[in-house]
């Protein structure tokens, strides 16, 4: 087998043995070999980094559930020891983001040519600027939020000449973005304008619809009917508790077992 061959095999290895530090690993390997990646490949990356970030945003959703119930008792002998905890959290999530953006800078977006590729890594992209702003605070907020908002909007340019509405990578996209309007931004509105886009866009050309992705497509215009339905609550001002419900419930495509 040849170097990337045997990387790739690795990825494989480490997936099935849910080992994603080593999955990770393995296609960090393959990205830096300055070559376009395969369909395979390209989604082996997704999923390693998907399972490595996904399991410490879990982690620091609960830990700062922890920290708010503690906030509310006021019982500061132990919320200092919750704070550093929270920090140790972040501190990883910050890695693994600068770690995977670095990737897709340096050599994924570069060496994309076709527009589906540039569409999965530009999405990528604003998917873990995204995951960052979710915890930093201030100005690294601000930023973080900017640069996830160039990189849907780069995504979306493509992606709206260049793959049919119906395609898998395309909704993904318009559901992360949407979700990006309404956690990050605030801003139910054009979170729902997107949403409902992207879904009747979908839904129009349906017939087109090939029989490869039918399954992730049609799984991804559910998803954008499920936060639709939430969004539209949402604005016809739900009480606070509901709202909280409403967010707690918005899905994404890193939530479910699609790339």
């Amino acid at each position: 087998m040849t170097e990337r061959e045997d990387n790739v095999y690795r990825a494989k290895l480490a997936e099935q043995a849910e080992r994603y530090d080593e999955m990770v690993e393995a296609m960090k390997m393959v990205a830096s070999m300055d070559v376009e990646l395969t369909v395979e490949e390209r989604n082996l990356l997704s999923v390693a980094y998907k399972n490595v970030i996904g399991a410490r945003r879990a982690s620091w959703r609960i830990i700062s559930s922890i920290e708010q119930k503690e906030e509310n008792k006021g019982g500061e002998e132990k919320l200092e020891m919750i704070r550093n905890y929270r920090t140790q959290v972040e501190k990883e999530l910050k890695d693994i983001c600068s770690d995977i953006l670095g990737l897709l800078d340096k050599h994924l977006i570069p060496t994309a040519s076709a527009g589906e590729s540039r569409v999965f890594f530009y999405k990528m992209k604003g998917d873990y600027h995204r995951y960052l702003a979710e915890f930093a605070t201030s100005n690294d907020r601000k930023a973080a939020a900017e640069n996830s908002l160039v990189a849907y909007k780069a995504a979306s340019d493509i992606a709206m000449t260049e793959l049919p509405p119906t395609h898998p990578i395309r909704l993904g996209l318009a559901l992360n973005f949407s979700v990006f309007y309404y956690e990050i931004l605030n801003s139910p509105e054009r979170a729902c304008r997107l949403a409902k886009a992207a879904f009747d866009d979908a839904i129009a050309e349906l017939d087109t619809l090939s029989e490869d992705s039918y399954k992730d497509s049609t799984l991804i215009m559910q998803l954008l009917r499920d936060n639709l339905t939430l969004w539209t609550s949402d604005m016809q001002g739900e009480s606070g508790e509901g709202e909280q419900r409403d967010k707690e419930q918005v899905q994404d495509v890193e939530d479910q077992d699609v790339s």
